[in-house]
């Protein structure tokens, strides 16, 4: 784990090496992989994206890029004096404050450009915006099952049992999931769910505690924090990750977030992503098999089904099979749609036999 003081010593040597560059006569600049589609590459060793050779160089030899340096300077400075103060900040916040900035070429024109400037921070000091005390808006990720913890709060650490130290809701995912330490588990297996509906109906018939299964609400697309401790339950406590979503191309892609990372966070999929995953469904052959109710595919969905034919990810016998038929019959499926062979189907029929066709169970 990362130490605020290792945190802030690595931002003090980025800002560090811009002065040193200066007093020797030398235009500053910082060196980093081109974060751009054409320079991912997907690591068959390690089974996530990665950043390929490419590299790209902010230099301040041009307006822009003395400007982009100006503005990463600025950066590191509220960075370095926030961890000092042992304070935190969301990525919202950091753009709004920029306009308090006392140099207007320092200030950003836009949310998106203080978050890739955050970015290029962690891929340079090799440290994550968790470290530097940044977050992102709330996501509401929760976990629920029989997972004892503890807890790093500004007021202490506590122990919270997942199951029967928290309501109906869950426990929710903190912003750094490094703080959590493990302290005891019955956990069997981990179930990532896409949706709210899906996570409420499994936690209201009990299977997290018929199955010692820890349900992990994705929320949709996952949030960094959600893949991390995915990852660290599946390492740390030695049981299969299992992901169950919409049967669409899009969660198909939250699968793929969870299992291989995205291109987005490449620099961080070694420390995200779960290549152990599995999918659980909804898969295209259960549309057919249980004859559920589905909708139309629009020809987005077909255009992002045939580039995931492409897509290195879903290069398997499995996924080209599913993703073929999905074309072949043109509908796509919600996990809700179950509840059409009744409310407890999910739970009593469909999940454990798919699990244990799997060997989750």
């Amino acid at each position: 784990m990362t130490t605020e003081s290792d945190a802030r010593d690595e931002l003090i040597d980025l800002a560090a090496d811009f002065y040193d560059q200066f007093a020797a006569g030398n235009i500053p600049e910082m060196t980093l992989p081109t974060r751009t589609k054409s320079n991912i590459e997907y690591d068959t060793e390690s089974g996530v994206w990665t950043y390929g050779d490419r590299t790209s160089t902010r230099s301040a030899n041009s307006v822009r890029g003395a400007r982009k340096l100006l503005k990463a300077a600025y950066t590191i400075e509220f960075l370095a004096d926030q961890l000092d103060e042992d304070r935190s900040s969301t990525l919202r916040e950091l753009y709004y404050l920029s306009e308090s900035w006392d140099n207007d070429e320092a200030q950003f024109s836009s949310q998106d450009e203080s978050n890739d400037l955050v970015e290029d921070l962690e891929i340079v000091t090799g440290v994550t915006r968790e470290d530097f005390h940044m977050r992102p808006e709330e996501s509401g990720a929760t976990l629920m099952g029989p997972l004892l913890i503890r807890e790093q709060t500004r007021r202490g650490e506590r122990e919270i049992h997942c199951q029967e130290d928290v309501g109906a809701g869950g426990y929710q995912i903190p912003n750094n999931p490094d703080m959590i330490e493990f302290l005891d588990d019955d956990i069997d297996f981990a179930l990532a769910v896409e949706t709210g509906g899906m996570r409420d109906r499994l936690v209201e018939n009990g299977f997290d505690e018929e199955y010692n299964c820890l349900v992990i609400h994705l929320k949709g697309q996952p949030a960094r924090a959600t893949r991390r401790i995915t990852k660290r339950v599946h390492d740390e406590l030695d049981v299969p990750i299992a992901v169950f979503a919409d049967g669409d191309p899009w969660s198909y892609r939250i699968y793929g977030s969870v299992a291989y990372g995205s291109i987005k966070s490449a620099h961080l999929s070694k420390y995200l992503a779960t290549p152990e995953a599995q999918f659980v469904g909804i898969q295209p052959e259960d549309i057919v098999e249980y004859d559920l109710p589905a909708d139309p595919l629009s020809d987005s969905d077909v255009n992002a089904l045939e580039s995931e034919l492409d897509d290195p990810r879903f290069q398997t016998d499995y996924w080209e099979e599913q993703i073929e038929l999905q074309l072949d019959i043109g509908k796509k499926s919600e996990q809700q749609s179950l509840a059409s062979r009744g409310l407890d189907f999910v739970t009593d029929t469909y999940l454990p036999e798919r699990l244990d066709a799997m060997g989750v169970i």
